[in-house]
């Protein structure tokens, strides 16, 4: 009875553990945009709207490769990926990125401009529960002038860092001039465990 009640236990958890494969990019994004499997995480505040997406390491993978790729290619950008941890940070307000919401003040667009670009790893904030910092290893805001309905901001992390054993971490961002506060996310480590795949063919 026991070795049976083991046999069963290993195999739930062999079975959550389990990575989950999609046969395309379009049915990968549709499960990530699917809130209740918290790898997209939004809130709106004062006006302001926010999205953070977690995306799995396939998602750069595919965006790396051009036509057909060989299994040692598509295993070499794996590892290549596969040590940091990817998120889509985007702001809007208006239905328009940040910087659109304050050009009519030469002064704050300026100092917006200068946060965005170079200090974004100071108002961007990615702890454990017991309130330790993991530091962002880069970030990636690119330009759009006005193009784009929402500021995006690629954050990357360092997987090594990331402590799997909680049930989650907090994303926090510090008001950016919109007083809307500090607006926080609570992420499940879950996802960063169980990657997505994709079936590359």
């Amino acid at each position: 009875m026991k070795q049976t009640i083991y046999i069963i236990l290993t195999t739930l958890m062999l079975t959550s553990c389990s990575s989950r494969t999609f046969n395309s990019k379009e049915e990968l994004w549709e499960y990530i945009n699917d809130p209740k499997n918290e790898y997209i995480h939004t809130k709106t505040v004062n006006g302001v709207d926010f999205s953070l997406v977690y995306k799995p390491t396939d998602i750069l993978v595919d965006q790396e490769l051009s036509g057909q790729a060989t299994a040692k290619e598509i295993d070499s950008l794996r590892n290549k990926y596969r040590e940091y941890l990817y998120f889509n940070l985007s702001m809007s307000k208006n239905n328009k990125e940040l910087l659109s919401n304050v050009a009519g003040n030469k002064q704050q667009f300026g100092a917006m401009v200068n946060q965005l670009a170079f200090g974004m790893e100071q108002k961007i904030h990615f702890c454990t529960p017991k309130k330790d910092t993991v530091e962002i290893a880069d970030y990636i805001y690119p330009r759009m002038y006005g193009m784009s309905g929402a500021t995006t901001i690629l954050l990357v992390y360092p997987k090594e860092k990331i402590v799997t054993n909680q049930e989650f971490m907090t994303l926090s961002i510090e008001d950016l001039g919109f007083y809307t506060g500090e607006v926080k996310f609570k992420v499940p480590t879950k996802i960063f465990k169980n990657e997505l795949e994709l079936a590359f063919k």
